[in-house]
Parts: structure tokens; C-alpha cells; sequence
């Protein structure tokens, strides 16, 4: 298990050195986390408050750039420390489902050696703080029980809504498998809504200073953002192919109106992105499996940043492009393994006398989650990213299984 963090956390720490400088979404992170670590607030581009994107990262970041100052090195090594606890998660939400410990590291090693996931640790961006977020909350919720541990994965759960703000669709997903999953599901019933309006509550307690803030600030009921609307515009327009399309006409016209603030930006872009819907239903149905394929497809954005921000591509750009094409083969094998998992699980649950209904399902939820996002909104891979250890959970029994043989199958939780 040492030799597996090693490797882990070694190739992240090589990451690092490639010294990626901020750009695009982690421009914008990073930059606030500053303003935030300054006592300036949490400010637009035209220095007045705002809440365009989620805090929560910004204002996480924001605490260690206090005590150090900002720095890129600083993301870094806060993303190594956080890559380093979701490896951990990994490894026991991958023994605990599967039932043996061969299934954890495995599960751990593919995630270990993914380059996408590698290649973010030194990027201002949400994912590796998300994932962490992610895992937490739903180890909390399979590994622990009592009204303590209900308490705190409400607060996680709050912190992760302060990061993407559709987390809060993960409580009825947790919550459901926890349900169902037991015999005599009616009879715990009440348990399991009381459960949830604990959950809720805690999480509630995490984001609402946030959204007072907000309506203190920009007179406004903002609950954590206000990106939501451009993000619906730039996926559904004339010349939307399934992801985010800015260079549409109507969006290039509603980013020349000066007369706009963020708030009013986002809005009047909600608005046009749900005209858009009502005239086009059909084109707007049309762009739902192109959207999944955009999702799903492609993976390597990590990779982007150092295109344009670090040293190391431009030292060995077709190191570099070798890097990309090993990822995606990485990447659709353990897709491949993962889809595959599905089916033979069914036959092992089924040969088992076991009922369908149980954590097993949790890493297809955790993709489904994203999927239904993005058929509404837009199609971008990285939202994949969080997903992933999840994939690898599956992908690893599935090979484990098939290394023991037929005989041996044993179902995940």
C-alpha cells in the first residue's frame, strides 16, 4: 500500500514542478482566493461584489494563501495534500464495496497512474478539491453511521454545494441506496427522512451565510452562484454541437452589453438559453446525446493548462501530445471496464440471491448525476473528473473478478 501512494502522490508531486501558471476558469480562482486571502471580498472584474461561480474553492484556498501568501506552489501542494486523503477514500470505498482488499488497490493503482488526474493537481481549479469533497461525503454516508456522522456529511455536503452547486442532488441519491438497500424498507422510512432533514439542515448551516451575503450584497436570493444562465445559453443555441459554444452569435452580442453586471448577465442569458429551449424542442432533444458524447468522449483537459501556461510543454510538446493519446486510451479502457461491470454485476447479484438495490449502484449514480446536467445545460469533460475514482472502483472489481475466475465472483455491496 506504501509503494502504491508513492507512486500516487510521486507522479502528482512531479506535476508540480511543471510550474503551470493560472489561465481561463483557474485564472479566475486563483485571483479570487487572492482578493479573498487580502480582505477585499469576494469581487467581479469590475471590482464590486459578485457571485459569479461557486466560493467555495476560492474560499478555501483563501485560508492557506492567509498564512503564505498566494502562489502557485501553494495550489499545488494543497492539491497534493488533497489528492493524497482521496486516494485514501478510494482505496477503502473500493475494498468496502467489492468486500476484499485486492479490489482497494487495485482500484487505487488506476486512479494512481490516471494522467488526467495527475496532470490537475497543479491547476487553481475545483476538481481535485471537489473529488475529495465527493469521496468524503459518500464514505461518510456507506462506511459510518449515527446522528454525529449524519451531521458532518451534511456539512460536507455543504461545502460541496458551495463548490458546484447541483451536489445537493447527491442527498437523495445517498439517501435512496441507504433506504432501499435495508429489508423492510417501509418500516425505516421515518429514519431515513429524518436522516435527510439532518443532513439537509447541516448543509444548510454551511451555505447560508453565502446567500445572506449575496442578497446583502447584490439585493438578490443567490444561493451559492449565478453562472448558471450563460452556462444554459452556451449549450443551447444555433451553434451548439453538444458543448460550450461561445462564439455564438447571441452570446457574442450579450457579452458586448456594458450595461450588464454579472447578476443581470447571467439572468438575461438564462432567459435567452430557456427561449431558445421553448422555440426548439426538437433541436434542443437533438443536442442531448451530443452533449453526453462531449462529456463522455473526450478526456485530457488537464493538459490545457500547460499548453499555454508552462514550461515543461514547451520544452517537450511531443512528449506532451504521446501523453494525450496514452491518456484517452487510459481513460476508454477504464469507460470500457466500467460499462462492462454493470452487466456481470447483475448476474452476480442475481446468482447470489442478492436484491438489486445496494452501494454497488452508487459509482453508476455518481456518473448518472453529471450526465443529467449536462444533457440540460452543456457538455464539458472535465465535469467528468469527479466521477472518476468512482469508475475506477467498478473498472477494479471487475478485473479482480475476472482474475479469480467465474467461480470466485463475488457482487459489490
Amino acid at each position: 500500500m506504501i509503494v502504491l501512494f508513492a507512486v500516487a502522490l510521486g507522479l502528482r508531486a512531479l506535476a508540480i514542478l511543471a510550474a503551470v501558471e493560472p489561465s481561463s476558469d483557474a485564472a479566475w480562482y486563483f485571483s479570487r482566493a487572492a482578493m479573498l486571502a487580502d480582505g477585499r471580498g469576494y469581487l467581479g472584474d469590475h471590482g464590486a461584489p459578485t457571485a459569479y461561480w461557486p466560493p467555495g474553492w476560492p474560499l478555501a484556498l483563501s485560508l492557506v494563501f492567509r498564512l503564505t501568501g498566494p502562489s502557485i506552489w501553494v495550489v499545488g501542494l494543497c492539491n497534493l495534500a488533497l489528492s493524497a486523503l482521496a486516494g485514501w477514500l478510494t482505496l477503502d470505498l473500493g475494498r468496502r464495496l467489492a468486500g476484499h482488499e485486492a479490489a482497494g488497490r487495485l482500484a487505487l493503482l488506476l486512479w494512481a497512474v490516471y494522467p488526467n488526474a495527475v496532470l490537475y493537481v497543479p491547476l487553481a481549479l475545483t476538481e481535485v478539491f471537489y473529488t475529495t469533497l465527493l469521496l468524503a461525503l459518500c464514505w461518510i454516508v456507506v462506511a459510518r453511521q449515527g446522528w454525529g456522522w449524519t451531521v458532518l456529511a451534511g456539512l460536507v455536503l455543504g461545502l460541496a454545494t458551495l463548490v458546484k452547486a447541483q451536489s445537493l442532488i447527491l442527498a437523495p441519491l445517498l439517501l435512496a441506496i441507504a433506504w432501499l438497500r435495508q429489508p423492510a424498507p417501509w418500516l425505516r422510512l421515518p429514519g431515513i427522512v429524518g436522516q435527510g432533514l439532518v443532513m439537509g439542515a447541516a448543509a444548510l448551516l454551511v451555505i447560508a451565510p453565502w446567500t445572506l451575503r449575496n442578497h446583502r450584497e447584490l439585493g438578490a436570493w443567490v444561493l451559492v452562484s449565478t453562472n448558471g444562465g450563460i452556462t444554459l445559453l452556451t449549450g443551447n443555441n444555433d451553434s451548439a454541437r453538444g458543448g460550450f459554444t461561445p462564439g455564438d452569435p447571441v452570446v457574442k452580442a450579450l457579452d458586448a452589453r456594458a450595461d450588464l453586471d454579472e447578476l443581470a448577465y447571467d439572468h438575461e442569458a438564462g432567459r435567452l438559453g430557456m427561449d431558445w429551449i421553448k422555440a426548439h424542442p426538437a433541436a434542443f432533444l437533438k443536442l442531448m446525446p451530443m452533449k453526453l458524447a462531449r462529456l463522455w468522449g473526450p478526456d485530457g483537459e488537464g493538459q490545457w493548462a500547460y499548453e499555454t501556461g508552462s514550461w515543461a510543454y514547451a520544452a517537450a510538446p511531443r512528449a506532451f501530445l504521446a501523453l494525450r493519446v496514452a491518456n484517452q486510451a487510459w481513460y476508454w479502457a477504464l469507460l470500457a471496464l466500467f460499462v462492462a461491470a454493470f452487466p456481470v454485476m447483475l448476474r452476480a447479484r442475481r446468482s447470489a440471491g442478492l436484491g438489486l438495490i445496494d452501494w454497488w449502484l452508487l459509482p453508476y449514480g455518481i456518473a448518472a448525476y453529471p450526465s443529467v446536467i449536462a444533457m440540460v445545460f452543456s457538455g464539458q469533460s472535465r465535469f467528468h473528473y469527479p466521477a472518476m475514482p468512482f469508475v475506477c472502483v467498478a473498472a477494479a472489481w471487475l478485473i479482480v473478478t475476472m482474475l479469480r475466475g467465474r467461480d470466485s465472483t463475488a457482487p459489490l455491496r
